[in-house]
Formats: structure tokens, sequence, C-alpha cells
């Protein structure tokens, strides 16, 4: 699963993007939303993720295993 932060604007909310393995968008989320979307996943390290979306910054792609 990859994760990718997206800074949006004054308009627009900050986002993380779901990715599979392949790279394909499974869900787009708004980032005060990921915490609730994570805990709805069946995976270990729930908070492992979460304190990584939070450090990361906007661009990176992020690999979680």
């Amino acid at each position: 699963m990859y994760l990718l932060k997206t800074k949006g604007t004054t308009k627009i909310p900050d986002y993380v993007q779901v990715r599979d393995n392949n790279f394909a968008l499974i869900n787009h989320i708004t980032l005060n939303k990921i915490n609730e979307y994570i805990d709805t996943l069946d995976i270990d390290n729930k908070q492992k993720i979460k304190d990584i979306i939070k450090k990361y910054p906007f661009g990176k792609i992020i690999k979680i295993d």
C-alpha cells in the first residue's frame, strides 16, 4: 500500500491518496478523516501508520508494508 499526501488550497482541503501495490487509486480521503479510515482497515500497526502520515511532508510517496 502507498500513501501520498497532497496539499490543498484555501477552498480545497488536504488529502491523502491510498494506492495499492500496482499504484491504482483505492481511496482519496481528506487528511482530517484519515484516522477514521485507517481504523476500518484490517492491518497491523495502525498507530504506526497514523504517526508516519503526520511526520511525512506533502508530495512524498509513503510505502506501507
